[in-house]
């Protein structure tokens, strides 16, 4: 069924409009006449010149500063602190480096100490100074025991 059908059909509400036909034909022209007068008098009322929205830009401009200087101090803050891991890493790794430096040279005098030793303990355990070794080829074993 199309649309056009059931538009064509005369159904028992537009008979009993047609019969109120009169009626209706009132009722919409009474509206009408309001309609129209009430536009009539709403534009002829007089009415405020509105004028435009304003930005107040000092306002803007104060909240602008305020939100640049309380980031500014945050972060001025946050890279303090920042600043003082940096160097209080660096500190620390000072503090380790020199540490080890000062255990290599402790290592290091250890062995030259017992090197030192070394040399004194074979210089010590020689039998004869060089410059004896003469005096020394006259002794004999026996001449140790003393007369």
């Amino acid at each position: 069924m199309n649309r056009k059908d059931e538009n064509t059909k005369v159904t028992p509400q537009a008979e009993s409009l047609e019969t109120l036909e009169p009626e209706l034909r009132e009722a919409l022209g009474n509206f009408k006449a309001s309609v129209n007068s009430w536009s009539d008098a709403m534009i002829s009322r007089p009415r405020e010149a509105k004028a435009p929205y304003r930005t107040n830009w000092g306002a803007v401009t104060k909240w602008a500063l305020g939100c640049v200087v309380f980031v500014g101090t945050l972060s001025g803050g946050v890279y303090q602190n920042h600043r003082e891991q940096e160097a209080a890493k660096a500190e620390a790794a000072r503090v380790v480096e020199q540490q080890q430096r000062e255990m290599a040279a402790t290592q290091l005098a250890k062995e030259n100490e017992e090197d030192l030793m070394a040399n004194v303990d074979s210089d010590v355990a020689r039998e004869v100074p060089n410059a004896l070794e003469p005096l020394a080829s006259l002794m004999t074993d026996d001449d140790s025991k003393g007369n």
